[in-house]
């Protein structure tokens, strides 16, 4: 039997991942800090420190797992960008690759990022994974990166499946509160201006449910290599910021070019989704507006 092990299991992304492995009819083995009292009673639960490398060992070899999800790293909204835990993970995720396919692991795959690309040189702004360069401008994504390069090289010598998912813009219930979808939604459920920058960025946005999917889609393939998870859509930040004003009733809280545009922000960052759909066969169908509000709703809900 397929045997899933899966770190970041309740993370914003995890928790889908987590559910649609047990749609799926997969034994879960979900890794915490701190075993979670709300969630399935499916899944069994291991209390660990993944940057512990003892800690994470004796887990491995416990647990046997023939699949492993690894999307634990750090994520503090504001501070992961060039915080120093960034080369902690590094390592960490090195040594936890290692101890895994040492214990007759067949199959990982972990979370990237679109900030691997170079966003100074993207061309159009379309993201493909086997075209567009890759220099990172962050601690975050030169880690990340070259994770990804070491995990190639490493799977290649141990005979060991691999696949890589970079992420671009998850939206959901659960992100940190100065992201744009929250920071907006709980403006406007506060009756107070949502300010936002001059929101001409296009950008690719995609709800974490969709996301954790698209993940254990991709654990389950045989596809190899990087695949750009998202939805392959430009928006307008300032289309998502309007769409909840709508959804909202106070379209007029929202305050274009209330804030500056950061300068090195790229004008156009959206991912090219033919690997994701045509070869992990992920098509996304879920209508935006409806995702959109289904989060506006969660995050709200108790304000």
């Amino acid at each position: 039997m397929t045997r899933v092990l899966v770190t970041g299991a309740t993370g914003l992304l995890g928790k889908h991942a987590v559910n649609a492995l047990l749609a799926g009819g997969l034994e879960v083995h979900g890794v915490a800090r701190t075993k979670p009292l709300d969630f399935s009673k499916d899944v069994t639960w291991h209390e660990c420190d993944l940057l512990h490398t003892e800690q994470h060992e004796r887990l491995v070899a416990k647990i046997q797992a023939t699949h492993l999800l690894h999307l634990a790293w750090v994520t503090e909204h504001g501070q992961f960008w060039n915080a120093s835990e960034n080369k902690d993970w590094k390592i960490a995720s090195k040594n936890l690759i290692k101890a895994f396919q040492k214990n007759g692991g067949k199959r990982v795959v972990m979370a990237g990022s679109c900030a691997e690309y170079d966003w100074n040189n993207l061309g159009d702004g379309i993201c493909q994974e086997e075209k567009t360069p890759l220099k990172p401008h962050t601690l975050y994504g030169q880690a990340k990166l070259e994770t990804y390069q070491w995990l190639t090289e490493f799977a290649v010598k141990t005979d060991l499946s691999q696949a890589w998912g970079r992420v671009f813009l998850v939206f959901g219930n659960g992100e940190f509160e100065k992201r744009l979808v929250p920071s907006i939604a709980k403006a406007l459920h506060a009756g107070v201006e949502a300010k936002c920058s001059s929101g001409t960025q296009v950008r690719d946005f995609m709800d974490a449910e969709n996301a954790g999917q698209a993940f254990a889609a991709l654990l389950m393939s045989d596809v190899q290599g990087a695949v750009n998870v998202a939805t392959g859509t430009p928006r307008t930040i300032g289309d998502v910021a309007r769409t909840l004003g709508e959804i909202s009733g106070r379209p007029e809280l929202i305050k274009l070019g209330a804030f500056s545009d950061r300068k090195d922000d790229p004008p156009v960052l959206v991912a090219d989704v033919a690997r994701l759909e045509n070869e992990v066969g992920f098509i996304q169908t879920s209508d935006f507006r409806l995702t959109l509000k289904h989060a506006y709703d969660q995050i709200c809900e108790g304000e």
